[in-house]
């Protein structure tokens, strides 16, 4: 899946007023953390993850790992907040062409 620049501006606008649904501790990315990242997209398509990591690098591989694991794509990415998405079986969101 890969989202078109004009479906991402849109995923935004929607993701602006959520809030994180799950946050990457101390303790890593762990099977728990991955199930209720993948539990979320299920339901909601449209999430905030909060990853909190010493470091860029550090966070961007956190990053990749989830979208490995979740088969999400990524939105966005401001500091320590990143925006997914994935469409569910039976979509809530219709984005545009």
């Amino acid at each position: 899946m890969s989202l078109t620049s004009s479906q991402k501006k849109f995923l935004r606008q929607r993701a602006h007023h959520l809030k994180p649904v799950v946050i990457i501790g101390q303790h890593g990315l762990g099977e728990n953390v991955l199930g209720e990242i993948d539990n979320a997209l299920a339901h909601h398509e449209l999430i905030k993850v909060r990853v909190n990591a010493s470091d860029r690098e550090e966070r961007q591989q956190l990053i990749d790992a989830i979208l490995q694991q979740s088969q999400a794509e990524q939105v966005q990415l401001i500091g320590h907040v990143a925006v997914f998405y994935r469409p569910a079986d039976e979509p809530k969101i219709q984005l545009p062409r």
